[in-house]
């Protein structure tokens, strides 16, 4: 006789877990992510039946079919079947395709939801089970098929008309942002201005000062003339206290992380890129050896939601007042400012146990899994924490009927920053707060202080997240696949951090500008993650959704394919012939940089081993002054171009020897 209960989950990391917390009557087998997909069938390869409304083919992945069979033979030996894939729409949608491919009962097959792996949480989702929910089904259906469709159909095109790899949905809308900045910094003109800065005696403390306008704006003089006149005008003048403010003010800290904001701390603090962060916290939240099996660390890594459950906000208070005292106790931050989409059953990314500290269980984790826990344990424990209470002191000075400014601060009570320095340094600027308007300027110095306008600054991987969620466009969970991707098809390069578009990619990003204004509108895609929404609530429907896109999309491409011009981009050679087949070795870009190889590929697959592409200084480049002439080779021969490609495009041709 078989066990009575068979459990099946994405990642077979848990299985050992799982089968620990729930005993000898339950088995644990693992899918390993997807079992099948839409096929790569039917008209113009998409898998999908448009005629038949959209109909999607489905596939088995040819890698799953042995693990399939033997879910198969599994779950027939089974009384019962739970479906413990993980808590989100892919997840869903993961359920629903094994209930279908193993003939289980989609109505009535158990769906089991939990999001973190701890004992306590895996018996309460196996306590209260539910099946499973077929309006986030229909939702990341829609959002698949939506994704093969554009996909597909505009790869196939860049690639016969431009030679671009690939386009998609939410990543070419992505790739605009970048190239759209790089043409705001190359149009920035730099506008030089000088201020008026100084330090005034008081009480034998030097504050800083600096000249005002009426709403507290720093004084902008466009000539070092005009500001030293000023200065000259005021030498001899007396310098009063004309008010002093003080303020007690509330520094509040922020809630727990969710997806996009991890991402942009692990990035900022670390230099983690998303993809390395979301590999690490997968790991933590599939646990760790502590010593006595594996101990799930964090709660589920994606997600948008802030709130906490009743019982760890307990925990974690009972923690603060133990370790900090009870003055440091605060308020629990549950709810999440001006999202209206938010998955009220998921949680935030917190510690499963909040008396695992850092500290405790450092040895058992590899350096960079001790940075990530680290973070997001103070994060959680700041986030129900008081607040920093201060006082800012505001002096504002009299010269001749100029204003000059002074601010400082000084901590009352530190509150959550307490445990923040543990993440991050803060400073505050403070002076003496005992400073009054009967209080005499003993002296005082200016100064000219020479700045400049600054130009756009690129996006770094944390400021392309940030903006992505700001704008709504594409979900905590593709965030990383989508900036990879990018790099991939060397539509950007990295730049000390910085996206710079190559390229290739703004001709991609201007081709499809040009033929697809609403697949490459912000709003547009931001309003189909909304409808996509709505779907998962129940609010609107796949069909309409799909039919409404594809009737202006179907017209697009037919326009594009008929009027857009084929550019053929000559390949650049080293003027070398391949040893084997004698055909002239082209420059080739690759996952881990460029190398020569034949250009009778796939024919002959000869690669240069050692590329060592000559880059020889010239001179200063005339257009831009900061960047140097390298000489380059194309198939026509040599010339100089410079070095700050493609930030400058400027060449010349070598002169004939």
């Amino acid at each position: 006789m078989g066990y009575m209960k068979l459990v099946i989950i994405e990642s077979p990391n848990k299985s050992k877990t799982i089968m620990k917390y729930l005993g000898s009557d339950y088995h644990v087998l693992a899918s390993y992510g997807h079992i099948r997909d839409l096929a790569i069938s039917g008209e113009k390869n998409l898998g999908v039946d448009i005629q038949d409304d959209f109909k999607p083919i489905y596939e088995i992945d040819n890698k799953k079919k042995s693990i399939l069979n033997r879910l198969k033979a599994e779950s027939e030996k089974a009384n019962e079947v739970y479906l413990a894939t993980d808590p989100d729409r892919e997840g869903e949608a993961i359920s629903w395709h094994l209930a279908e491919v193993l003939n289980l009962d989609v109505a009535t097959t158990k769906r089991v939801e939990y999001h973190e792996l701890t004992k306590h949480a895996i018996h309460e989702a196996f306590e209260h089970p539910r099946t499973i929910n077929m309006n986030l089904v229909r939702s990341q259906e829609t959002r698949r098929i939506l994704d093969r469709i554009i996909g597909f159909e505009l790869s196939t095109l860049l690639k016969k008309k431009i030679s671009s790899p690939s386009a998609g949905r939410v990543q070419s809308v992505v790739l605009k942002l970048i190239v759209e900045k790089e043409q705001e910094i190359n149009h920035f003109q730099k506008e030089v201005y000088y201020l008026i800065h100084g330090v005034v005696s008081i009480k034998n403390q030097d504050i800083p000062i600096k000249l005002i306008d009426k709403d507290e704006n720093e004084i902008h003089f466009q000539s070092q003339d005009e500001a030293q006149q000023w200065i000259q005008q005021l030498k001899k003048k007396p310098m009063v206290i004309e008010n002093v403010v003080n303020e007690q003010k509330s520094h509040f800290s922020k809630p727990v992380h969710i997806t996009s904001t991890l991402q942009q701390d692990a990035y900022n603090l670390y230099h983690f890129d998303s993809k390395k962060t979301m590999r690490i916290a997968q790991k933590l939240y599939e646990g760790v050896d502590l010593g006595n099996g594996n101990v799930g660390l964090i709660t589920y890594m994606r997600t948008d939601s802030v709130r906490i459950s009743p019982q760890f906000i307990n925990q974690a208070k009972k923690q603060i007042e133990e370790v900090y005292g009870k003055e440091y106790v605060g308020i629990a931050k549950i709810a999440n400012k001006n999202k209206t989409q938010v998955q009220d059953a998921h949680e935030g990314i917190r510690p499963t146990d909040i008396t695992l500290t850092p500290e405790s269980i450092e040895s058992k984790l590899t350096k960079d899994e001790a940075k990530l826990y680290r973070l997001i344990y103070y994060r959680t424990l700041c986030s129900m924490m008081k607040e920093e209470t201060y006082n800012q002191t505001k002096v504002y000075f009299n010269c001749n009927g100029n204003i000059f400014y002074a601010v400082g601060e000084k901590t009352i009570f530190d509150g959550f920053t307490k445990v923040y320095q543990k993440i991050e340094k803060t400073k505050r600027e403070s002076f003496k707060m005992d400073i009054t308007k009967e209080d005499a300027v003993e002296n005082f110095k200016l100064q000219i202080k020479e700045s400049e306008t600054k130009a756009p600054s690129r996006y770094n991987e944390a400021k392309l997240i940030q903006t992505m969620e700001r704008l709504g466009i594409g979900r905590p969970s593709t965030y990383a696949m989508i900036i990879d991707t990018l790099k991939v098809r060397n539509y950007v390069e990295l730049e000390k951090g910085y996206f710079l578009p190559t390229e290739q990619g703004i001709m991609t990003t201007s081709k499809l500008e040009e033929y697809f204004k609403d697949i490459m509108d912000v709003e547009y895609t931001s309003q189909m993650e909304t409808k996509l929404d709505e779907i998962a609530n129940g609010e609107n429907d796949k069909l309409s959704t799909l039919s409404n896109f594809y009737k202006v999309f179907e017209k697009d491409i037919e326009a594009a394919y008929e009027n857009m011009e084929v550019v053929k981009k000559e390949p650049q050679t080293n003027g070398q012939l391949c040893p084997n087949c004698g055909k002239p070795l082209v420059l080739r870009k690759g996952r881990y940089g460029s190398f020569y190889a034949c250009s009778g590929y796939p024919e002959c697959k000869y690669i240069l081993k050692e590329t060592p592409i000559e880059e020889t200084e010239v001179r200063p480049c005339p257009k831009c002054h900061t960047g140097h002439l390298v000489v380059r080779k194309s198939r026509y021969g040599s010339f100089y171009a410079c070095s700050n490609y493609p930030k400058c495009n400027y060449v010349e041709k070598k002169a004939s020897k």
